[in-house]
């Protein structure tokens, strides 16, 4: 196990120092209707219609928030096709076929710094959600969510850590686009009112340490310090976080707001900064291809609709393609296992990591080491969690807790006996929710 962890980690570094490609776009694209959050949308759109680049066709209704629906290219709606989603579920996506010309819809447009400086932080609010902007580290929270706080905020904090093995998609866009990350914070502590700003990476990041040690002495008056903090997994979860980086312990079901901090993925900084200052959604976005299925691991900058066979296409195609394949969109840890390639890429998804399947690990018996309740960063008994969802004990279930994991994976990456504890804590946390 520590010889495979130091492998991947090898990998992860190897890649993360390889620049980032820009591909085609290619001939189709697909934007998908549904997602996670949003199980229903209207579509503003009819076969045959011309579409611009970033022109708004569609809403998606979740639970408490609608989330505008953008095309990333200019061409024309074909119709609708089914792939996978990241969510690993097989959603409705809009097709559309690419005129390779770009031509960005009239709601484009640069603000000046006089507009810029004139926003309110209800400006701010209204305009990323106009932008759709969501959590681009995977959560696909919609980010004017957060903008709506009542509370006070002093420190803005950014979380470039990256945790997982593999994914490498922020660590190039901290090297490559270090201004936009700088402007992106520099904007949200305007909206905020914000009198600090932390910019968090894993301490052993040598090269992004430099750049930005180097790069803010050109920002003397902003207020924002870079900020190392340890280099466990999983240290990107927000509360181990903000903990490393304040001090501060949030306590489990309280939000980062209540104690003056807000916290935002560094590609959703970046994403914040071009939809304030252009009035543009993120219509691309970095994406690691990696694994050992695939011939050349590589970091692409990808247009979000992308079909995932493009992407290895991209990287050489399969490497033994009459091995079996694992298909992974996001981290290994936390990521959503697909059982095919038939999926594309959109906004949230960081990485795509194609592996060849390995022999079935046999599960055995728990012999009840332990290993799973040393391992859980939240402190809860995950052994305990699945021996009452095998019995079907409901009150057992609710007592300890499920709804406070945060499916780091790591209850099952320290099983002994090979055992998916993870997939029975996520059974637990439905069983939770019912009355």
């Amino acid at each position: 196990m520590i010889a495979k962890s130091k492998y991947i980690q090898d990998r992860k570094k190897l890649l993360g120092r390889l620049p980032t490609i820009n591909i085609d776009v290619p001939d189709f694209i697909y934007i998908a209707t549904d997602n996670a959050r949003c199980p229903k949308s209207d579509v503003y759109v009819k076969e045959g219609d011309h579409v611009n680049c970033c022109e708004l066709i569609g809403m998606r209704h979740g639970a408490f928030f609608d989330q505008p629906i953008h095309s990333t290219v200019s061409g024309t709606f074909l119709g609708f096709e089914e792939h996978y989603h990241r969510s690993g579920k097989k959603v409705k996506f809009i097709k559309i076929q690419n005129d390779h010309l770009d031509t960005l819809d009239p709601s484009v447009k640069t603000r000046t710094k006089e507009e810029v400086e004139a926003l309110t932080k209800e400006d701010f609010t209204q305009i990323i959600k106009d932008c759709a902007s969501v959590g681009l580290g995977g959560s696909s929270f919609p980010t004017y969510i957060k903008f709506q706080t009542k509370e006070k905020i002093d420190t803005i904090i950014i979380n470039g850590i990256e945790c997982e093995p593999y994914v490498t998609a922020d660590h190039r866009l901290m090297l490559e686009e270090p201004e936009n990350v700088i402007e992106g914070l520099e904007l949200i502590m305007k909206a905020f009112s914000a009198k600090r700003g932390l910019i968090c990476v894993k301490n052993k990041y040598n090269d992004i340490k430099q750049v930005y040690k180097e790069l803010l002495r050109r920002y003397p008056n902003s207020n924002i310090e870079l900020c190392p903090v340890g280099n466990f997994y999983p240290q990107g979860w927000e509360i181990a976080m903000i903990k490393g980086a304040t001090g501060i312990n949030v306590k489990s079901g309280e939000l980062p707001a209540k104690y003056g901090i807000m916290n935002f993925n560094v590609s959703t900084v970046a994403g914040i900064r071009q939809a304030i200052l252009f009035n543009k959604p993120v219509i691309e976005r970095l994406i690691a291809v990696t694994g050992d299925g695939i011939n050349y691991p590589s970091n692409f900058k990808v247009r979000v609709g992308t079909p995932i066979k493009y992407l290895i296409e991209k990287c050489g195609g399969y490497k033994n393609p009459d091995i079996p394949k694992v298909f992974i969109l996001g981290g290994p840890m936390m990521g959503a296992s697909l059982p095919t390639d038939d999926t594309i890429a959109t906004k949230t998804v960081t990485s795509v990591i194609v592996l060849n399947k390995p022999n079935e690990e046999k599960e055995e018996p728990c012999i009840r080491c332990g290993s799973c309740v040393y391992s859980c960063p939240v402190g809860l008994e995950p052994v305990q969690i699945m021996n009452a969802v095998k019995a079907m004990d409901k009150d057992r279930v609710k007592k300890l807790n499920p709804l406070k994991c945060i499916e780091c994976g790591l209850c099952t990456y320290s099983c002994t006996s090979s055992i998916k504890v993870t997939d029975f804590v996520r059974r637990a946390k439905i069983i939770a929710k019912l009355p």
